[in-house]
């Protein structure tokens, strides 16, 4: 028996092809999705149409002060039911209402009915006007 023949007897040998991987896939956890409450829609309908204005120059003494923004938003998982909740920090580019997406200057495109949650120190400064 050649040398090569002889060492291939003792390579490793996996007769479950595939089983870890199903094993570290049914391992990995999801979540579900928050439902929010009636007010927590509302302020973040709230906050939505104040960037909404922002962007299209109707809120003029505010723009000076428009800066990053913190959203939250839920992400579906491809392979199992749930998915996970994801926080980007950044410049809101444009929203987009034909596709109803929120398009931060990274290119990320959000859509708007998985945001749960918008924080920036723009909303600070609205809500101690109102």
């Amino acid at each position: 028996m050649s040398v090569k023949m002889r060492a291939a007897q003792f390579a490793p040998f996996s007769a479950l092809t595939g089983y870890e991987e199903a094993v570290n896939e049914t391992a990995r956890l999801t979540e579900g999705k928050i439902e929010l409450d009636e007010s927590e829609k509302m302020q973040l309908d709230r906050r939505m149409q104040l960037i909404y204005k922002l962007l299209n120059g109707k809120a003029e003494e505010l723009i000076g002060t428009f800066g990053e923004v913190e959203v939250t938003y839920f992400v579906k998982d491809k392979n199992k039911e749930g998915g996970a909740y994801k926080v980007l920090k950044g410049r809101v580019k444009k929203i987009d209402t034909f596709t109803h997406k929120l398009i931060m200057d990274n290119g990320e495109m959000i859509p708007i009915g998985e945001i749960s949650g918008l924080n920036g120190e723009i909303f600070n400064v609205v809500d101690e006007f109102n």
